[in-house]
């Protein structure tokens, strides 16, 4: 299993998968806004949606785990 963690601290505004997507490295998977700006959370490698750690709206911390994948 893997994890794809936040880069920085925000807002999630825009989540891109479900659990069960399969995701490719480099897929979009989620979107963050952090200091006015739209950030691109994209995967680091390819697998299967297992679990999303938080839902839009939600304030995240940098490094905290968003999405896991198996």
């Amino acid at each position: 299993m893997s994890e794809i963690t936040a880069p920085m601290g925000g807002k999630v505004i825009d989540i891109k998968v479900n659990p069960g997507d399969t995701v490719n490295e480099g897929d979009e998977v989620m979107i963050i806004e952090a200091m006015k700006m739209e950030l691109p959370v994209v995967s680091s490698e390819s697998g299967t949606v297992k679990e999303i750690k938080c839902k839009k709206g939600d304030a995240i911390e940098a490094d905290a785990v968003l999405v896991v994948l198996e």
